[in-house]
């Protein structure tokens, strides 16, 4: 709408300057998470959907389908106040355990390849494990929140936590899903050091966990097949066994070099490499990308990390303590399961099944990521628009 100022006999016409509106950074990211891992996910699996189920774009459409249901929750997320989560945040997780122990039950819970991680709804396969880290993250800032000085005074407000974790981690180890149980317990060490709690406190956690580690090696061999498999995959007696998976994945590291053979064109995809639009999604992508396609997913990764720590300062400085942990727990979410999917595909990490937010096959794993997004999104909106909280007593 224009303006006229009279000047003398005349009229001068002023036009208003256009508002400015920031980019979304957290929206933008998203999105191109999602179209980079929806184009490289349908080249990586064409063979493979041809195969079974006669149809080369098969995951592709199951995959544009659970993207449509994410942006279903994610408009849902967004019209959730942070104060609703942080009331019902230990009913979430008590539900969470309750499908953790579930999946244990023959009869309830789907086995694939020896691990029992799945309820099948008959229209969806449900994995509690990936709600359960986001869930926990919910318990854990609703806690800290209210128990800040307890956290940071006494071991009491310390080793609290440590039960409620204790019991969702042996869930996971019966199933087993160790990549969610390692993502669970960095998540929650690092939001109790960053609410406060003293640095040796930790130290008996690290020793019952190494203990823990060293009696899972004995219980179970294969895990020190996995360790010295990985630390030399060319040997013999490993390449084509523990070892054939990551030097299939090194080799296609090493077909993409700089710039990639072209989109479509890799050759690991053609049975060479198993699992390759899901877990070795990201070697794929440095096949047909060449090291700039890989180091252009790790910079939306970090981009979408520092986001989500950056608002946590935020919050924290201006007393939103329950979001602030929330921020900082999905941050690191994001960080943990990025860094274990890079290091296991280029070799620096054990061989471990973990997907990679929002690139892998996987309607469990886009929907929990897409959700962790919206959380971050309603964090944002609500610290730019509503009054900073009552330092006496406030709300969450």
């Amino acid at each position: 709408m224009s303006m006229l100022l009279s000047r003398g006999r005349g009229a001068v016409r002023v036009e208003p300057r256009a508002v400015e509106r920031p980019v979304n950074t957290l929206l933008l990211v998203l999105l191109l998470l999602l179209g980079t891992g929806l184009i490289m996910m349908t080249s990586a699996s064409m063979e493979i959907a041809n195969s079974m189920a006669g149809d080369p774009f098969y995951f592709f459409k199951r995959q544009v389908f659970f993207i449509g249901v994410a942006m279903v929750v994610m408009l849902v997320t967004l019209h959730i106040d942070m104060n609703l989560w942080y009331r019902s945040s230990p009913l979430l997780l008590c539900m969470t355990l309750v499908l953790l122990a579930a999946v244990l039950v023959p009869g309830i819970g789907t086995v694939v390849n020896g691990s029992a991680r799945w309820i099948d709804l008959g229209f969806y396969r449900l994995q509690p494990s990936e709600m359960a880290k986001i869930f926990m993250v919910l318990y854990m800032a609703a806690y800290l929140q209210r128990h800040r000085n307890e956290v940071y005074e006494r071991w009491s407000g310390f080793l609290k936590p440590m039960v409620i974790l204790a019991a969702a981690i042996t869930l996971l180890h019966f199933e087993p899903d160790h990549g969610a149980m390692v993502i669970m317990m960095l998540t929650t060490f690092t939001m109790l050091f960053l609410a406060g709690a003293r640095l040796h406190r930790f130290l008996l956690i690290v020793m019952v966990c190494f203990a823990g580690v060293v009696a899972l090696a004995i219980m179970k061999p294969y895990v020190i097949n996995r360790l010295t498999s990985f630390l030399n995959p060319w040997a013999a007696e490993y390449v084509y066994g523990e070892g054939y998976q990551l030097t299939q994945a090194l080799i296609a590291f090493g077909r993409g070099e700089w710039l990639g053979v072209g989109l479509g064109n890799s050759i690991q995809k053609l049975y060479f490499l198993p699992e390759a639009h899901t877990d070795f999604v990201l070697s794929i992508i440095a096949e047909e990308m060449g090291l700039l396609g890989v180091l252009f997913v790790l910079s939306l990764f970090i981009t979408l990390v520092w986001k989500a720590l950056r608002l946590g300062r935020e919050c924290e400085a201006r007393g939103r303590y329950f979001p602030a942990y929330v921020a900082y727990g999905t941050g690191m979410l994001f960080a943990t399961q990025v860094f274990i999917n890079f290091g296991v595909n280029t070799g620096l990490l054990p061989t471990k099944g973990l997907t990679l937010p929002f690139l892998s096959y996987g309607g469990n794993s886009l929907l929990v990521s897409c959700f962790m997004v919206a959380i971050l999104m309603r964090i944002e909106f609500e610290l730019r628009t509503r009054p900073d909280p009552d330092p006496a007593g406030g709300d969450a």
